[in-house]
C-alpha cells in the first residue's frame, strides 16, 4: 500500500488531530510506579496560570520550553511527570466577576458573600478552562488525569493545615502594621505586586506653629492631606536648630490639635529643614518611629481612600480632592509657605493601577525570617542550583532584605482564613483551628469567621507537595518529591519561586525520596531531599522585533494563537527553542517563524520523497525498523550487531539507542552521514542538558536542512534509481534513509512534535509498534559510529562541488548547460578520494559537470578556476572572464587569507596559548597555517596572471 502524506504540508490540518489522540490515548499520564521501580525520575510542575488567562507570548516560551525538556526526559526512560494545573487568582478572578455585575448594575456587596462566591464558581466553570484548552491545543504533554485547581477541596485542606501549623509554631501572628492599600481593590497587597513609577510631582512646606512662642517648625511634604493625620513633629537630638524646642509642642494646622515635638532618627539634620512630621497611620518608616514613642496612630482614611471623620472637615472627600482643599486652606490661613516641583516614585497596584495608599490596617503576617533563613541556605549548600547564575545572587540579596509577609486579603474570592473571633465584646478570643469551632473555647459564645482571605501565593507556594497528598505521606512524595525542575519567568522569583523553596523546605524537613529512584535519577545519596526542586531555570522575556518590551498601550502585544493559526504550532515553536538562549531575551520576528515554517515545509517534502522511492523501490519501510540484526560491516565506522532497536520497542519504556543501528554503510556518504548524525544528536542532548535550547534548534535544523536535505538525499539519488542501477542496492539504500529518518525525526521530536509525529506514523502506515513517537526512544551518540575519516573526505568532496557551483555562477554559465571542469590534486590520496567519488560530483545538479579530467599541473593561473590546499579546480568554460571582477573578487579572497595568516600568527606567537592548548590544536593551527600561506601564495600568482593592480 503506498504511504500517504499530503502533497502540501498544512500544519492545521494535522495539530488538533494529534493534539486530541495524544490526551484520548492518555500517552502522558503517569501511574504512581510502585516500591521496588528503579528506573530514573522527572519530574515538573507547570507554573500554574490564573483561571482567567488567556496565553500569551510568556506563556508560549515557559510552556515551548517545559515541553521540549519533558518530551526529551520521556523519550530517554525516565518515568516523566508534568503536572498541570490553574491558580484560582484572587484578586484578578474577583475583578473579573465584578466587572460582569457591573454590567449588570449589581454590585458585590448586594449579592452578599454566599451568593458572590457561587457566582465566581459559575464563572469559572464557563471560562476558566480556556488557557488549559489552549495548552491542549499547543500538545502540552502533561498528565491531564492529574490536573488540579488551586480551590480544590483536598487542596484547601492542606492550606488550612500550613495555617493553623504556621500560627501554632509562632510563624503566623495578627496584627497593626502599615500595608500597601488599593481602594480600587479595597484590599491590603504585597510589596511585589506594588509596581513604582517616577513622576513630576510637587514638594510642599508646611510651617507649624510652637505652641506658646511665636516660633514656626517647617516641614515638609508630597501628601499634604495626610498631615491631618500628624501625632507628632521629629527633630534630631543632635540638630543644635532645635534643642530650645526639645518637650515643647506643635499646634498641628486646619485641625488645633497639639501634637509633641520629638527627637528620633527619623529626622537627618542634612535633609531639608531637619523636621519631619510623623503620621504613624499613613507611613511605614511614621508607624516605627510612632511605635518607638507610643504615638496615637490616627487613620484619616477609609478603605475607599475617601477621608473620614478623624479628618475633621474633609470627611467624605476623595484622597486627591481632599488635596487641593488642605492646600487652599493652608495658604488661606498663612501656613503654606513654599512649593517645588518635585520627582517622586508612586506606588501603583500591579493589577488594575490604582495608586497605592500606604495605610494601617490589622492584617495577618507570616514571621518569614526563619523561613527564610533555611531557603536561602537551601541555595547557597547548593541543593538548589538556580539558572543562569545570575539570579541566584539577585535570589540571595532579597532574601537577606526579607520584610515579613502580609498575607490576609480583604477579598471574598479565595482560601479563606481559618481563623475565628468570638462574638462577645466582653471575650474576643481568636480561634485558630482545622475545622469551624461550634461556640469560643473560652466562654462558650458564639464564633464568627474571619472575613479575609489569603493571599494566592501562599497556596500555590504549597504547591510542589500538597499536589502529591501532603499532608498525608503518599508514594507520590516518595517518587516525585522533590520535582526535578522549575522553568519560570524572572518576574515570580519571589512571588512564587522564593516561597516555595521556603514552604518546601520547612514543611518537607525530614522526607526522604525513594533511594532507588533518587540514585537512578543521578542525585548524591546526601542531597537534601526536603527541597521543593532540584534546579530552577529562569527563561528570558519575550519582546518585540525591536527588542521593546511588549504592552498594550504600546500596541505591540504579539498573540501567540494569532502566530500559530498563519505558522503552524511547530514552526512557532521552533522559533522561540531557536532563539532562546539562556539569559537573553528574545526579539520576536516573525520572519524568523516564516522560515521554520519552511523548514517543516523542508522535512514535509523530504519525507514525500522518501515514500515515493520507498513505495517505487519495493522496499517495506517498516521492516528497515523491525530490529533485526543489523548486518557486521568492518572498517566503516558503522556498528556491528546490535539488538538496541528491539529494547526500545517495548511499549511506554523506552531504553536509550545508541547511534542508527539498522544503517548499513556502503558507501562514503552513508559513513558521513551516520557521522555527522551521532555528531548531532551527542550535541543535542549536551544542550538539553543544560536548558541550551538554541542550540539544540540551530544543530537540529543546520543538519536536517544543510546535510541531510541538501547533501544525503542529492547524494543518494542515483543510488535510488532502480531503473539505471542494482535494485537490491535500491532497496538498501531506501532502508538506509528510512532509519536515518525515523533517527531525525525523534531527534526532533520533542521541539517539533506535531510534523514528526505526523510522518513518523506515515512510517509504520498505522502498524506502529508504539502508540506514539513520544514515547519512542530517543537517540544517543554512538562513539564507534563517529568517523573522522569519512567526515575528513566528504568536507573534500563537499569543498570541490560547492567551488564548481561558485566558478558556474562567476562565469555566468546557464544553468542547464553541462561544463567540463579539471582537477589537479595536490596529493595521491586527494585525487583517489575524487575518483572513487565522482558520481557524487557528477550527479550534483547545480554544479553540472558534463565529466572530469585529472591533470598533473597547476590549474591555479588559469581564468574560470579556483585554488584550495588539497586541489585546484578549473571550469572548462570559453566566455570572457571579466577580468576587473575576478581581480576584485581575489583581492577580497586576498584579505581574507591575510587575515586568518595574521589571526593564527598571534596564537602561535603567545606562549601562554602554547603552554595551555591541546597538543593537537596546536598542531592543527599550525597545519592551517601553512595550508593557507600555500593558498594566499596562489592568489597572488593568479593576481599577476590577470594583471590585476
Amino acid at each position: 500500500m503506498p504511504h500517504e502524506l499530503p502533497k502540501a504540508y498544512e500544519p492545521g490540518a494535522i495539530e488538533a488531530r494529534w493534539a486530541e489522540y495524544w490526551i484520548k490515548e492518555k500517552l502522558f499520564s503517569v501511574p504512581t510506579p510502585p516500591p521496588g521501580e528503579t528506573r530514573p525520575v522527572f519530574t515538573l510542575l507547570l507554573p500554574p496560570p490564573n483561571v482567567t488567562g488567556r496565553l500569551h507570548m510568556g506563556h508560549m516560551l515557559n510552556q515551548t520550553q517545559m515541553d521540549i525538556i519533558v518530551r526529551w526526559h520521556r523519550m530517554r526512560g525516565f518515568i516523566t511527570l508534568w503536572l498541570p494545573g490553574t491558580d484560582h487568582a484572587g484578586i484578578a478572578t474577583q475583578m473579573m466577576v465584578e466587572k460582569q455585575l457591573e454590567k449588570e448594575g449589581k454590585r458585590r456587596k448586594q449579592l452578599g458573600r454566599e451568593k458572590f462566591i457561587e457566582r465566581v464558581w459559575e464563572w469559572k466553570r464557563e471560562y476558566g478552562g480556556a488557557i488549559l484548552d489552549q495548552m491542549k491545543r499547543l500538545g502540552a504533554s502533561v498528565d491531564w488525569d492529574r490536573e488540579y485547581f488551586t480551590m480544590d477541596e483536598n487542596l484547601s485542606r492542606a492550606v488550612r493545615e500550613v495555617f493553623v501549623r504556621l500560627y501554632e509554631e509562632g510563624l503566623i501572628y495578627r496584627g497593626n502594621y502599615i500595608v500597601n492599600w488599593c481602594p480600587w481593590h479595597e484590599t491590603a497587597i504585597s510589596d511585589l505586586e506594588v509596581k513604582h513609577e517616577e513622576v513630576q510631582g510637587k514638594l510642599w512646606e508646611i510651617r507649624y506653629p510652637v505652641v506658646g512662642s511665636n516660633e514656626y517648625i517647617t516641614v515638609a511634604t508630597t501628601r499634604p492631606e495626610t498631615m491631618l493625620g500628624d501625632t507628632a513633629i521629629a527633630v534630631n537630638a543632635a540638630d543644635e536648630r532645635y534643642t530650645h524646642l526639645h518637650g515643647k509642642k506643635v499646634l498641628l494646622p486646619l485641625l488645633n490639635r497639639e501634637i509633641p515635638i520629638i527627637t528620633d532618627e527619623l529626622a537627618q539634620p542634612e535633609f531639608g529643614t531637619g523636621a519631619v512630621k510623623v503620621t504613624p497611620a499613613h507611613d511605614p518608616n511614621d508607624f516605627e518611629a510612632g511605635k518607638r514613642h507610643n504615638l496615637p496612630q490616627i487613620n484619616v482614611m477609609d478603605e475607599h481612600a475617601h477621608m473620614n471623620a478623624n479628618a475633621g472637615p474633609y470627611a467624605g472627600l476623595d484622597r486627591f480632592e481632599a488635596r487641593k482643599r488642605v492646600l487652599h486652606d493652608l495658604r488661606e490661613q498663612g501656613f503654606l509657605v513654599g512649593e517645588k516641583d518635585y520627582t517622586l516614585a508612586i506606588g501603583k497596584c500591579d493589577r488594575c493601577g490604582t495608586i497605592i495608599e500606604p495605610r494601617l490596617s490589622e492584617q495577618w503576617f507570616v514571621k518569614i525570617q526563619p523561613l527564610a533563613d533555611r531557603a536561602k541556605e537551601a541555595v547557597e549548600s547548593g541543593e538548589i542550583t538556580i539558572i543562569p547564575d545570575n539570579y541566584r545572587q539577585i535570589y540571595l540579596n532579597w532574601m537577606n532584605n526579607i520584610h515579613d509577609w502580609c498575607v490576609s486579603r480583604q477579598l471574598w474570592w479565595g482560601h479563606r482564613i481559618p481563623a475565628w473571633t468570638c462574638r462577645d465584646p466582653k471575650c474576643k478570643e481568636v480561634i485558630v483551628a482545622r475545622e469551624a469551632p461550634a461556640h469560643c473555647p473560652k466562654c462558650g459564645g458564639a464564633v464568627e469567621q474571619a472575613s479575609d482571605v489569603l493571599d494566592t501565593w501562599f497556596s500555590s507556594g504549597l504547591l510542589p507537595f500538597t499536589t502529591l497528598g501532603w499532608p498525608e505521606k503518599t508514594r507520590d512524595q516518595e517518587v516525585f518529591y522533590p520535582t526535578t525542575l522549575l522553568i519560570t519567568a524572572y518576574e515570580i522569583l519571589f512571588f512564587w519561586v522564593a516561597r516555595m523553596i521556603m514552604f518546601g523546605c520547612h514543611f518537607m524537613q525530614g522526607h526522604h525520596q525513594d533511594a532507588a529512584i533518587k540514585k537512578a535519577s543521578g542525585w548524591e545519596e546526601k542531597k537534601n531531599d526536603s527541597v521543593p526542586f532540584r534546579r530552577v531555570y529562569i527563561h528570558a522575556l519575550v519582546r518585540d522585533a525591536e527588542r521593546q518590551k511588549m504592552s498594550k498601550t504600546k500596541g505591540n502585544v504579539i498573540d501567540p494563537l494569532e502566530i500559530i493559526d498563519r505558522f503552524g504550532t511547530d514552526a512557532t515553536r521552533f522559533t522561540l527553542a531557536a532563539m532562546a538562549a539562556p539569559g537573553t531575551d528574545i526579539a520576536f520576528n516573525e520572519s524568523r517563524t516564516d522560515g521554520y515554517r519552511a523548514f517543516a515545509n523542508k522535512i514535509w517534502n523530504a519525507a514525500r520523497f522518501m515514500f515515493m522511492n520507498v513505495d517505487r523501490v519495493g522496499a517495506d519501510a517498516s521492516s528497515a525498523l523491525a530490529g533485526s540484526k543489523i548486518r557486521p560491516h568492518t572498517g566503516d565506522g558503522c556498528t556491528a550487531d546490535s539488538h538496541f532497536s528491539q529494547n526500545r520497542r517495548e511499549v511506554g519504556h523506552p531504553s536509550p539507542e545508541l547511534g542508527i543501528p539498522e544503517f548499513k554503510c556502503a558507501t562514503l556518504e552513508d559513513r558521513w552521514m551516520l557521522s555527522r548524525f551521532n555528531r548531532v544528536t551527542n550535541d543535542v542532548n549536551d544542550a538539553l542538558e543544560t536548558y541550551r535550547f538554541h542550540e539544540a534548534s540551530n544543530r537540529i535544523y543546520d543538519f536536517f536542512w544543510g546535510e541531510f536535505c541538501d547533501w544525503y538525499l542529492e547524494l543518494i539519488k542515483p543510488r535510488l534509481n532502480a531503473e539505471n542501477g542494482d535494485k537490491e542496492t535500491a532497496r538498501t539504500t531506501c532502508e538506509n534513509l528510512v532509519a536515518l529518518f525515523d533517527a531525525s525525526l525523534r531527534l526532533l521530536h520533542p521541539i517539533m512534535p506535531f510534523i514528526t509525529e505526523e510522518i513518523w506514523q506515515a512510517v509504520y502506515e498505522g502498524k506502529a509498534p508504539l502508540k506514539s513517537i513520544a514515547v519512542a526512544a530517543y537517540p544517543q551518540a554512538d562513539e564507534k559510529q563517529i568517523d573522522l575519516a569519512a567526515e575528513t573526505e566528504m568536507a573534500i568532496l563537499q569543498d570541490l562541488i560547492v567551488n564548481i557551483r561558485n566558478l558556474r555562477a562567476e562565469l555566468k554559465v546557464e544553468p542547464k548547460t553541462k561544463v567540463p571542469v579539471e582537477v589537479f590534486a595536490h596529493e595521491a590520496a586527494t585525487r583517489q578520494l575524487i575518483e572513487d567519488n565522482q558520481n557524487a560530483v557528477l550527479s550534483d545538479r547545480t554544479a553540472n559537470v558534463e565529466k572530469i579530467a585529472y591533470v598533473d599541473h597547476s590549474l591555479a593561473k588559469l581564468p574560470g578556476s579556483r585554488s584550495t590546499a588539497r586541489f585546484d579546480v578549473h571550469v572548462v568554460y570559453e566566455r570572457k572572464v571579466d577580468v576587473t571582477a575576478e581581480c576584485e573578487r581575489l583581492k577580497k579572497e586576498l584579505d581574507r587569507l591575510e587575515r586568518g595568516i595574521a589571526n593564527a600568527d598571534r596564537q602561535l606567537g603567545n606562549e601562554q596559548f602554547l603552554a595551555k592548548a591541546p597538543a593537537q590544536v596546536v598542531e592543527s593551527l599550525r597545519k592551517q597555517q601553512a595550508e593557507v600561506a600555500i593558498l594566499k601564495g596562489k592568489v597572488l600568482s593568479k593576481m599577476r596572471e590577470l594583471g590585476c593592480g
